[in-house]
């Protein structure tokens, strides 16, 4: 079974969403939207963007074939997303 994005509103009323596995399983989850729209829009960009995006390791410092590290001046482990768009964050 695919795995599906669910849009839901939290405690504070904003819209949010998540990621589950085929299996059930919350592998992401979105930050807070003030909209509904917004949180569509968070998960576009999730659509377009993850599937060519790069693997970077921030616990090794020795790259490995296939990954990237951090260009000088981007902050580790924050996405590049225009205004608007928002971000994600993996499942701790």
């Amino acid at each position: 079974m695919p795995g599906k994005f669910e849009i839901y509103k939290d405690k504070a009323g904003k819209f949010r969403f998540r990621l589950k596995a085929g299996n059930g399983e919350i592998i992401a989850v979105g930050e807070a939207y003030e909209s509904k729209t917004s949180a569509m829009h968070g998960i576009e960009s999730i659509r377009s963007n993850a599937e060519a995006a790069a693997l970077v390791d921030l616990t090794d410092s020795t790259p490995k074939p296939g990954m990237s590290t951090p260009k000088p001046g981007m902050e580790a482990g924050k996405p590049s997303m225009s205004a608007g768009q928002g971000g994600m964050s993996p499942k701790p």
